[in-house]
């Protein structure tokens, strides 16, 4: 029963950090663009190569 006092306080502590920290992420934009990082592995942004004018022989 005497660790009830350790481990309540502790809890609240923990809970409250992870609180801090959810609530810095999202001012500073981490939860901003959910979709885009994924959308732009699939999005093939290169350009086809362009074919040689040289005559091969």
């Amino acid at each position: 029963m005497d660790i009830l006092l350790l481990l309540i306080p502790l809890s609240l502590v923990l809970v409250g950090v992870i609180a801090w920290v959810m609530l810095w992420a999202a001012r500073n934009g981490q939860f901003d663009d959910l979709e885009g990082p994924g959308h732009s592995v699939i999005m093939d942004d290169d350009n086809p190569p362009k074919p040689d004018d040289t005559p091969r022989p």
